[in-house]
């Protein structure tokens, strides 16, 4: 294939390409994730949760030999910041005191949805590099005054820093299973802790079954319209509750339902035979099949590293009624408990939160690649990314001397 013969093009949404080539694109990635597939991205944009009228305007940059789709991106113009989790509000008013526009601005990004994996799709190292120098050569063009990708894997900043793009990291914090023996069970998990956290977590927990509470956890299509409906009340409270309409729109849930079933866990907590607050997760594949693989005595070397590697995403929750300790156990122990039942390797806690490491969601680097068209502020956020990087190097040192797990555990895999 000659360099000649590849087209760019540019598309202006993700249902303008056949989902199966996008999400067979999308396979062969190293980091695929559920937030990357073709549905959950339509949904996004047919639910008007991700529209130019939310300030989110797709564009699917494309690269091409004749008939073949070689490489592509979700990249999004922008008229703000929101629902991105990687803070440059900071260089928008620095742009803004300069008379400068810093929007609209481009993001290779899943909107609202912080979550690591693929963001540049390619068939090889060679057409990502070419994807970002397309993607580059785009916005100069449209005259953006800067790209973002954001929650990219290793590969994407590997293409990014060879295109000399900036590279930043932000903080997550995850739990995962164990390298050797897993853990079999909750109590384990809890085995690892030091003595203080331990004891906590239990207090939370039976805080929780002494409030009257208990949980009801279902998984795919075992997640009914009723389910979803009253997921959908608990997770507009919550954002009312803050003074937020939320982001998502119902019909965005029903798309979900409709279209990727397989990849929700829904846990909901009832008291006196009555739903009073719920949480949901994504997870990397069907949790029926692999729970079929791990209650199967004759599960293959082979298909062992891809059972490992599953991941669940903590994403959102609601509640109705206020019960002291209800949040951890729904968004933490719940999901924990429900990833060492089925095999999951990790559980991704989602943006932000210290309050996480007691519950032992540990600190994980979250980067990201920036690129700025002005070469006097890509000067200065050049400077200022090399003083946030050591300033977070040392953060993430303190965090770890104040790991929750005992001496003598072995190391999160």
């Amino acid at each position: 294939m000659a360099e000649n013969t590849i087209i760019t093009r540019v598309l202006t949404s993700v249902q303008q390409l056949d989902a199966q080539t996008w999400n067979a694109l999308l396979a062969s990635q190293t980091t695929p994730t559920p937030f990357m597939r073709h549905e959950y991205l339509a949904a996004m944009e047919r639910s008007g949760s991700a529209t130019p009228e939310t300030g989110w305007n797709a564009r699917i940059i494309t690269l091409w030999d004749g008939n073949e789709l070689l490489a592509a991106c979700a990249l999004y113009l922008k008229t703000h910041s929101y629902g991105e989790y990687v803070f440059d509000w900071a260089w928008a008013r620095a742009y803004e005191q300069h008379g400068l526009p810093y929007y609209p601005k481009a993001v290779l990004a899943v909107p609202f949805t912080p979550v690591p994996g693929s963001r540049l799709l390619a068939r090889s190292p060679a057409l990502r590099v070419a994807l970002v120098r397309a993607v580059q050569e785009w916005a100069a063009v449209m005259q953006l005054s800067s790209l973002h990708l954001l929650f990219g894997d290793a590969d994407d900043l590997a293409a990014c820093e060879q295109a000399g793009w900036m590279q930043r990291s932000g903080l997550q914090f995850h739990w995962s299973n164990r390298a050797g023996p897993v853990w079999q069970d909750f109590e384990g998990f809890l085995a690892s802790l030091n003595q203080e956290k331990r004891k906590k977590i239990r207090q939370e927990r039976r805080k929780v079954r002494e409030a009257g509470v208990s949980f009801r956890t279902l998984a795919g299509p075992e997640i009914g319209a009723a389910d979803w409906a009253f997921f959908y009340r608990c997770y507009e409270r919550t954002y009312l509750e803050h003074g937020n309409p939320p982001y998502l729109a119902p019909e965005f849930f029903a798309a979900m339902a409709q279209t990727m079933p397989e990849n929700w866990v829904m846990f909901i907590a009832e008291r006196d035979g009555q739903p009073i607050a719920c949480s949901l997760i994504a997870v990397s594949a069907d949790p029926a099949r692999v729970s079929a693989q791990n209650l199967d005595e004759t599960v293959t070397d082979q298909a062992l590293p891809a059972i490992k590697n599953m991941a669940a995403y903590g994403r959102y929750w609601g509640a109705l009624e206020r019960v002291d300790c209800l949040h951890f156990e729904a968004c933490y122990y719940q999901p924990i408990e429900w990833c060492i039942a089925h095999g999951f390797a990790s559980f991704e806690g989602g943006a932000q939160g210290e309050h996480k490491m007691a519950r032992a969601l540990l600190p994980v680097a979250t980067p990201s690649a920036h690129w700025v068209a002005h070469p006097a502020f890509a000067d200065a956020i050049a400077r200022f990314l090399d003083r946030e990087g050591a300033g977070m190097a040392g953060y993430v040192q303190e965090l770890q001397a104040h790991s929750p797990l005992r001496r003598g555990a072995p190391p999160a895999a």
